[in-house]
């Protein structure tokens, strides 16, 4: 009886063992021999993660995805076959004869692939408990491909949203089109760091949301960045590499971001006690955070009626439709500056000054200069420069100077950075040039 028991129990374990391989409820891997069906999942080794079938919203099309394992397919963070939805529940998530990996239809026709383009012969992809789907070379030991690279809405600690400075290059976000379809939406988010980095939304390619310039803690135009975000937060460019990318770190894994389908990125922090996520927007928020909505010289101020104003010493370009509430058409300069005029009529006149205003988010596209140490030679920079016609500075970037069109100012309700205006002198007779 002992040793038949014994038996028993051999072959109760073997049979457990082959039935959890099957079925990917015990393992965090995919190899060539071991696919995923659907229904069937893998779930990263500390059960953080899971990666399976599901089907998104009201919607009965199934996809590929990668959600947090104890709060189901509500928090999806990454999507393979968004493009290629599956019709029915036929799919199956392998690793091909190439060390691809590839999820197939009912007909073994691939829909969506890692795409390597050198072939391996022994390779696996192993979801880690940061949400990574990475796949491997085994013989090498080296990672040939990762979904944080490819990421689809989610921005998750310990990824990288990047861009090459030479090659225009960016890992960026895309939004969903809608709740329940997962496909490429209007909406991307990157990093943009031709001058000074920030984050941008674009609206197709259309910039829609930017972030103000980085200034080694916070973006300064995004009131609320507070302390809690020095601890998270990092910033790199590599000028060797021509590459700059962002990362966060925090200690709560289960905190991210998400483009949603109409452009707001928001952060969700599950609350543990309540079971439920903290979703917070993060921007935009306001109508002014929409991306250059007074025009050409406009500022925008939320807490007033109308919310767009021109700056002081611009007027209206088009009075009769900014009066209608359309803005675009921006501000226009009352008088010209002075070295405007010497160019025209030889006349020195009075110098030009600058306007001070409080606590702004700056304009777009700045351009950096690494000499002034200080706020006044920053200032006696840009005076001494024609072409200059604002200048802020922050102890974190140092001048930032601008010429053209100032574009995306606001008033913030805190924080913020002093913006100085260059005006002619006779525009100060009421109040004080700096």
């Amino acid at each position: 009886m002992e040793v038949g028991s014994c038996r028993i129990s051999v072959v109760f374990v073997f049979l457990t063992i082959c039935f959890c391989s099957d079925f990917g409820t015990a393992i965090d891997t995919i190899t060539s021999s071991q696919s995923i069906r659907d229904l069937e999942t893998i779930i990263s080794r500390a059960n953080k993660f899971k990666l399976g079938f599901f089907s998104p919203g009201n919607s009965s099309n199934r996809y590929v995805g990668i959600w947090y394992n104890k709060l189901s397919t509500s928090a999806v963070i990454w999507v393979a076959n968004r493009n290629k939805p599956l019709n029915d529940s036929s799919g199956i998530i392998t690793i091909t004869e190439d060390g691809n990996l590839v999820v197939l239809n009912g007909q073994r026709e691939v829909i969506w692939s890692s795409n390597v383009s050198n072939s391996v012969n022994n390779a696996s992809a192993q979801l880690l408990d940061s949400g990574n789907l990475v796949l491997r070379d085994n013989t090498k030991g080296v990672s040939i491909w990762e979904s944080f690279e490819e990421p689809t809405d989610s921005f998750l600690s310990g990824m990288r949203i990047s861009t090459n400075i030479r090659t225009g290059e960016k890992v960026k976000l895309t939004s969903w089109k809608s709740p329940s379809d997962p496909s490429i939406g209007s909406f991307s988010a990157g990093l943009d760091a031709l001058n000074i980095p920030e984050i941008f939304i674009w609206n197709n390619s259309r910039p829609f949301w930017r972030s103000g310039p980085w200034n080694g803690r916070v973006f300064l135009g995004v009131p609320n960045m507070n302390s809690v975000y020095l601890d998270g937060f990092n910033l790199v460019v590599d000028d060797q590499e021509g590459t700059a990318y962002l990362t966060f770190s925090f200690v709560n894994m289960s905190l991210f971001f998400v483009l949603k389908s109409k452009g707001v990125v928001e952060e969700r922090k599950w609350i543990e006690e309540k079971e439920e996520w903290m979703v917070p927007f993060w921007n935009p928020n306001t109508e002014c955070d929409v991306y250059g909505m007074c025009g050409a010289f406009g500022s925008c101020d939320p807490l007033k009626k109308p919310i767009c104003s021109c700056l002081r010493g611009f007027e209206p370009k088009n009075v009769e439709e900014w009066n209608g509430g359309n803005w675009s058409d921006g501000c226009v300069r009352r008088r010209e500056l002075q070295c405007e005029r010497i160019k025209k009529t030889v006349e020195a006149g009075k110098e030009d000054g600058f306007l001070k205003l409080k606590m702004m988010k700056v304009p777009g596209f700045s351009d950096w200069s690494s000499a002034p140490e200080s706020e006044g030679q920053c200032r006696e920079q840009c005076l001494n420069n024609c072409s200059c016609i604002a200048y802020a500075y922050d102890v974190g970037i140092g001048c930032m100077l601008w010429s053209g069109n100032l574009i995306d100012i606001q008033k913030l309700p805190s924080a913020g950075t002093d913006l100085y205006i260059r005006l002619a002198h006779s525009e100060f007779s009421t109040f004080n040039a700096i």
